[in-house]
């Protein structure tokens, strides 16, 4: 039954997967670059995303990811509950991760202990990971990011509109993420294929 549900609203995740997750709370002040991703606005002032927007953009980014080796992409999360998904977002695709401190020149002072050359950066929060994100487009690596309704998007290639605060919103995403590039890259064949829970994504309290 899940599965029809799932076609039949053509989501990756049933929509209420999606909405218990908070994926599509935004903030309460929202950037002239992220205003086509915003449904509404509520009542409390707080910015709805569209999560077909959210769905659509997921997936694309997961086949862009997908594109480049995997030890190629860098993924950073500075914000507490970005950080667990992250990691367990590169540990299975194999990739980079920097989770918490970016320490500035990681991208481009060779002299550091923990220069990386990455060929593509994931950014959790372009605005807590504003060091990554300039860095990165300084050396020309192109960027994809998870953008809320406050997030200026100018130097983020590929926008991911959602909520990148909450801590169930992030472990969604980034379970979502792994799954389709896992999918992308042929390393498994459909969603039964992949046994990780959201659960297993969520930042510890």
């Amino acid at each position: 039954m899940e599965m029809e549900q799932q076609r039949a609203e053509g989501l990756l995740v049933p929509e209420e997967v999606y909405l218990t997750s908070g994926v599509h709370i935004g903030t309460q002040q929202k950037s002239a670059s992220m205003k086509p991703f915003i449904y509404k606005v509520r009542t409390d002032g707080l910015y709805v995303l569209d999560i077909k927007q959210t769905d659509t953009r997921l997936r694309a980014a997961a086949k862009f990811l997908a594109r480049y080796p995997a030890g190629r992409i860098l993924v950073v999360a500075a914000r507490q509950y970005g950080q667990k998904p992250a990691r367990l977002f590169a540990q299975t695709i194999g990739a980079q991760v920097i989770a918490g401190r970016f320490v500035p020149g990681t991208m481009t002072n060779p002299n550091l202990m923990q220069y990386t050359e990455p060929a593509v950066a994931l950014v959790t929060d372009p605005a807590a990971d504003q060091q990554a994100l300039r860095e990165a487009t300084n050396i020309g690596v192109p960027i994809v990011g998870l953008c809320d309704a406050n997030n200026e998007t100018k130097f983020v290639d590929v926008a991911i509109p959602t909520n990148n605060k909450g801590r169930r919103a992030l472990a969604t995403i980034y379970w979502l993420l792994t799954r389709e590039v896992l999918k992308a890259r042929g390393q498994i064949k459909d969603d039964e294929e992949f046994t990780p829970t959201i659960e297993d994504f969520e930042a510890q309290l």
